[in-house]
């Protein structure tokens, strides 16, 4: 994300990409009320949504999973490994878990259902765009369950980054810097934090990226597994 974009000093960029005229049409008037938002580019197909995100380098691409020529799952895969800046945020009336999975792991920032409010939709693209992750509560709960459940079935077993075998470094985290593992874990954003801690968005990402970089974790897709399977965070939350 650039610098300018990080001190708010300029809009987000959007790439739309869905095979539905009508929608991206709406999606458009939607995104220009914004004020912060400026679609620069629309795409029809998946590999169209490739090629134009590399020419346009956007800061989200705000895309649908069921596209012609190529799906939107292997779209985004492609956009990770060569736009990487550019964070992809699926929009999709797919509610099924398998899906969302396949999304998550070609590393998408953020995975929204069609029929989700407006103000929550603008709220998923400020979101991405700030390098955090968004997710329909449903599919929030989804990735809990999931992890949980692998959890339970790899005890002592070899796990990849992220997982418990991460807990060594739990202990050189300051109780601030656990505190906000707990409150990401749990799916609040930044700004959400900031709010309840009383703290400046900015020092919640310093927490945040120390936390990450300590316990050795990629993304927040890690975090919330490490959240889970050390119980710093409840399933049943």
């Amino acid at each position: 994300m650039s610098d300018a974009r990080a001190t708010g000093d300029a809009p987000i960029t959007v790439l739309l990409a869905d095979d539905h005229d009508i929608l991206r049409d709406g999606l458009k008037a939607l995104l220009a009320l914004a004020g912060d938002i400026v679609v620069v580019g629309e795409a029809r197909t998946g590999r169209e949504t490739v090629a134009e995100t590399e020419r346009l380098r956007p800061d989200v691409v705000l895309m649908d999973i069921s596209m012609p020529e190529l799906d939107g799952v292997e779209a985004c895969r492609r956009i990770r490994q060569q736009t990487p800046e550019t964070r992809v945020l699926f929009l999709t009336m797919h509610e099924a878990e398998e899906y969302f999975f396949r999304a998550l792991q070609a590393g998408a920032a953020g995975y929204v259902i069609k029929r989700t409010a407006a103000a929550d939709l603008l709220a998923a693209v400020r979101a991405v765009a700030r390098g955090e992750a968004f997710l329909s509560p449903g599919m929030a709960r989804a990735l809990v369950n999931d992890y949980t459940g692998r959890g339970a079935h790899t005890t002592g077993s070899a796990t990849p980054t992220g997982d418990i075998s991460s807990s060594d470094s739990y202990a050189t985290l300051t109780s601030r810097e656990r505190e906000i593992l707990k409150l990401v874990g749990e799916g609040n954003t930044n700004q959400e934090i900031a709010g309840r801690l009383h703290l400046s968005i900015k020092t919640v990402q310093s927490h945040r990226a120390a936390v990450m970089m300590k316990l050795g974790l990629r993304d927040v897709t890690h975090l919330v597994r490490y959240a889970v399977r050390r119980g710093i965070v409840d399933p049943e939350h």
